[in-house]
């Protein structure tokens, strides 16, 4: 089965005083895998401004944004129709000798290939004093603790907008215990990395409809890599696999990796922002 989706991201800056020159980066355009497909995007800003498509450095399509002109307001849209193909994560689960698993994680020529995603960052550090927080059961597969893993995180933390931020470390998130997608993503990565598990932070769009948490924002979950299975999505704010309701615009070490729009700016005086995404589904295909 797959799923079309219409996806439309709108933003606009407003500023007290004018703009004398801007410079945006846009990371919103979903990307083509082997379960999604991108059919066709459409990017428009209100201003007279420059617009360039480029790779990252994690090979993701970027936008970016230039306008020279002064302005006091500029709004920017993008349009995106994408199909989505249903994803099992059990069908390459196996039998495999669970200690000649953890051998594999355990081996210098894993840990040399993985190393970008099994190392630690600014936002996904696992404070020494919380290191028994989440214990790997070795009696049990990778992919069980994982999945373990995901419930546990969804049950330690309370959803709740407004506490924490972008730049959240993992020590406040488990002082708090509440946040948003990006801190169960970034409390997850932190997890998953001390136990030796390779996970990367995944930047997109929730299907909107189905009282998912995080639905109304550009979302966040995680990957991870398993032997013999390969990257495996889960998303802990909902506490389910990422399947066909998620639509997978990027992936990076931490969200500094991801975020959807950052920039430079020349003016003074107050601003705001506000943004709007809308995921709506388009048919399903047999």
């Amino acid at each position: 089965m797959a799923v079309e989706y219409f996806i439309r991201y709108k933003s606009e800056n407003q500023y007290e005083n004018p703009v004398s020159e801007a410079i945006w980066q846009f990371l919103v355009t979903p990307t083509t895998n082997e379960n999604q497909t991108l059919i066709n995007s459409h990017f428009t800003v209100s201003q007279d401004a420059k617009v360039d498509r480029s790779i990252n450095s994690f090979r993701f399509e970027i936008a970016r944004v230039s306008c020279s002109k002064p302005f006091t307001n500029i709004q920017f849209e993008a349009e995106f129709k994408v199909l989505k193909e249903n994803v099992n994560p059990f069908e390459n689960d196996t039998d495999e000798n669970h200690e000649e698993e953890y051998s594999t994680i355990e081996g210098l020529d894993f840990k040399v290939d993985h190393i970008v995603f099994l190392t630690s960052t600014s936002l996904s550090t696992l404070p020494s004093a919380h290191q028994t927080l989440y214990n790997f059961d070795r009696t049990k597969s990778i992919f069980n603790n994982i999945q373990n893993l995901n419930l546990f995180i969804n049950d330690y933390l309370e959803f709740e907008p407004g506490v924490t931020s972008v730049d959240t470390t993992v020590d406040k998130i488990l002082e708090k215990r509440k946040g948003v997608c990006q801190d169960y993503t970034h409390l997850f990565l932190a997890i998953a990395r001390y136990n030796g598990i390779p996970a990367r932070y995944v930047s997109g769009y929730l299907h909107q409809g189905s009282g998912f948490f995080g639905d109304l924002q550009m979302h966040a979950w995680i990957e991870v890599f398993i032997p013999n299975m390969g990257w495996i999505g889960l998303d802990p704010t909902n506490k389910i696999f990422a399947d066909i309701n998620h639509v997978k615009v990027a992936h990076g070490r931490d969200y500094s990796d991801c975020p959807p729009i950052k920039g430079i700016v020349y003016s003074s005086g107050k601003n705001t922002t506000a943004y709007t995404v809308e995921v709506s589904q388009q048919q399903q295909q047999q």
